[in-house]
């Protein structure tokens, strides 16, 4: 057999698969919304010895999407620096919630969800952090 058939069938072989798994690939659908961060921290008056106010730093706090009955974790998503974000997903019933840190203080309701492909959803999250975390959780 010719070298030129051979690179021939090959080419074919390789298109013939990679056409199957783009047909058989799930159309996504997609999880967009916004992180509020809350903080419960005490209130210090402003001197020359403190940091001015800046914007929060969202990674810090990220996110992470569970399956529905919470086994799996299927991503890790960071919100940009307006506190948004979006991530596409295979459709299936997913929960959102925060990435728990031992060190920190956090506190966020987890947020249930439903991906259909060709949607999106919106889904807002907050999170509060800080020493008085544990008291009390803001109703989305």
């Amino acid at each position: 057999m010719s070298t030129s058939l051979k690179y021939l069938i090959a080419a074919s072989i390789f298109f013939l698969l990679v056409g199957s798994a783009l047909i058989n690939a799930a159309p996504q659908g997609f999880l967009e919304g916004r992180l509020k961060i809350i903080s419960r921290r005490p209130v210090a008056l402003a001197d020359e010895n403190t940091a001015p106010m800046t914007a929060r730093n969202y990674a810090d706090y990220p996110l992470i999407i569970l399956t529905g009955d919470e086994t799996k974790q299927i991503a890790r998503i960071t919100a940009d620096k307006d506190g948004n974000y979006r991530v596409a997903l295979p459709p299936g019933d997913y929960i959102l919630d925060v990435q728990r840190h031992e060190s920190r203080n956090l506190r966020a309701k987890p947020q249930p969800f439903t991906i259909v492909a060709g949607q999106t959803v919106h889904v807002d999250m907050t999170i509060v952090a800080g020493s008085n975390a544990e008291a009390s959780t803001p109703q989305e």
